[in-house]
């Protein structure tokens, strides 16, 4: 039976990599994106590759219109078997002296408010069955102070802790949850692919829980977070 992929925050570089790779091994792919022009044409794009798929247009910053679509993913191609989280940067960013609530209020929306809202709205359906992936991509200010990224880092950050918890407390119930550190943007199609190839990887072994890709496709695994207990 065919398996379902959602890529939220649908681009044509690194989302359409991991469609180009997850279709190619029998996934339907649903793309989550803003802009309907460009999701028709990457909807075409995979069509040429005989790739089921289909867009469903929505701003990642307006919750309802994210779970609307999500939704719809759900009616038209099935429960995600595997959501891919990876949002482009959008907006102003801001350099650390510059940064005001305003500004990191903006990034925080796109980048943690919308991958929970949609994990909370394919992850019901994961759990009922025990299995699924999650694959959250974020920047490599995420882990490095970077003041011209200042805003964009703060919530990246954010996102990044989120997917951590997310894999220390879905891990038991059979859903890996994934942190994947893009450090550029593909640097080629071929590099593209290469990239889609490592996050299928990470679906299939469900290891490792965080990794570093570069823009040739690169992957790096990183060493796993340990939790922490306070008396």
């Amino acid at each position: 039976m065919a398996k379902t992929l959602v890529v939220v925050g649908a681009g044509p570089g690194r989302g359409m990599g991991v469609a180009r790779a997850f279709g190619r091994h029998g996934y339907r792919v649903g793309l989550v994106a803003r802009t309907k022009d460009r999701l028709d044409a990457q909807v075409a794009e995979l069509a040429g590759l005989d790739i089921p798929a289909a867009a469903f247009p929505a701003d990642i910053r307006d919750r309802d219109a994210l779970a609307a679509a999500l939704a719809q993913v759900t009616e038209a191609l099935g429960p995600a078997d595997v959501l891919d989280y990876g949002p482009g940067p959008s907006g102003p960013v801001t350099h650390a002296a510059q940064t005001t609530a305003a500004a990191a209020t903006a990034q925080f929306d796109l980048y943690v408010l919308g991958a929970i809202t949609a994990v909370g709205q394919i992850l019901p359906d994961m759990l009922a069955r025990g299995s699924g992936t999650v694959l959250i991509t974020t920047g490599a200010a995420a882990t490095v102070p970077t003041p011209s990224l200042a805003n964009a880092g703060l919530a990246m950050a954010a996102l990044r802790n989120y997917a951590q918890t997310l894999h220390a407390e879905l891990a038991p119930l059979g859903i890996h949850t994934a942190t994947v550190t893009m450090t550029a943007p593909p640097s080629s199609p071929t590099a593209a692919d290469t990239i889609g190839a490592a996050y299928y990887g990470i679906h299939e072994r469900h290891t490792p829980p965080e990794a570093l890709i570069g823009p040739t496709g690169t992957l790096t695994p990183q060493a796993p977070p340990s939790s922490q207990s306070s008396a």
